[in-house]
């Protein structure tokens, strides 16, 4: 048993799955081949996760920004979605797994938006563990896109202008019910969030690890998570 199975680990990890091409480049191989070996990572993570008892895992899967990649980069990563998703649909009854999907699904391939939405229904009587992938996600348009459905409720009567308080305005946002991230994590050596659920966040603790994303092992997580447990979570006080 390892040390981290010994204490509870955080309720919400948000990861960051980054360094998937410099994974690839450092191999010789195509950058699709890095998206294949980060999927096999999020399997293996998202396994572990439900083996901790982590009761929501949010993965940076696809971000607004990541449309300017060539045409052949991005069809390799949503083919790669949408195998998963074929096969979560398939295994639905053995894993147990409740989806849920921050971002725009409108920009994406309507058969992608069919298997986000068949998944995101179809598990919803899970409970057991919630995984919320981020896709064509921004978290700056996250809140522009709250800020335009508080708008469309006041001119509409049905919210108070005068009444907002930022529990309301987390009820607009993709994240509505669900708790934020206690424990953030970025493999690959950047130091950087890359708009990743700015307003979820503000509290969170981040553990940034020298590790390509492809690399990332059970260990790394029991690593992060014991650096989560040195921390000394005030939320402003003393």
């Amino acid at each position: 048993m390892s040390q981290v199975e010994k204490i509870a680990p955080p309720r919400h990890i948000a990861i960051i799955m980054d360094g998937n091409g410099r994974w690839a480049r450092k191999r010789g191989l195509p950058r699709t081949a890095g998206h294949k070996a980060g999927a096999e990572a999020f399997r293996r993570t998202a396994n572990y996760c439900r083996t901790l008892g982590v009761e929501y895992l949010t993965v940076y899967a696809f971000s607004t920004e990541n449309w300017r990649r060539s045409e052949e980069e991005v069809g390799g990563i949503m083919k790669l979605l949408a195998a998963y998703l074929k096969e979560a649909l398939r295994d639905m009854q053995k894993n147990h797994v409740r989806f849920r999907f921050f971002g725009d699904l409108s920009r994406l391939s309507p058969d992608l938006q069919k298997l986000c939405l068949e998944a995101q229904e179809r598990s919803s009587k899970f409970d057991e563990v919630q995984v919320n992938f981020c896709l064509n996600y921004g978290g700056r348009d996250e809140i522009v896109r709250a800020v335009r459905r508080f708008a469309a409720d006041v001119a509409a009567g049905k919210a108070d202008a005068s009444a907002l308080t930022e529990d309301v305005f987390s009820n607009y946002l993709d994240s509505a019910g669900v708790p934020d991230p206690e424990l953030v994590i970025r493999p690959s050596g950047e130091l950087r969030t890359s708009n990743f659920l700015p307003w979820q966040t503000v509290y969170s603790e981040f553990v940034y690890m020298n590790v390509l994303w492809p690399d990332f092992s059970p260990a790394d997580l029991d690593s992060a998570i014991e650096e989560f447990h040195r921390r000394n979570r005030r939320f402003g006080g003393v």
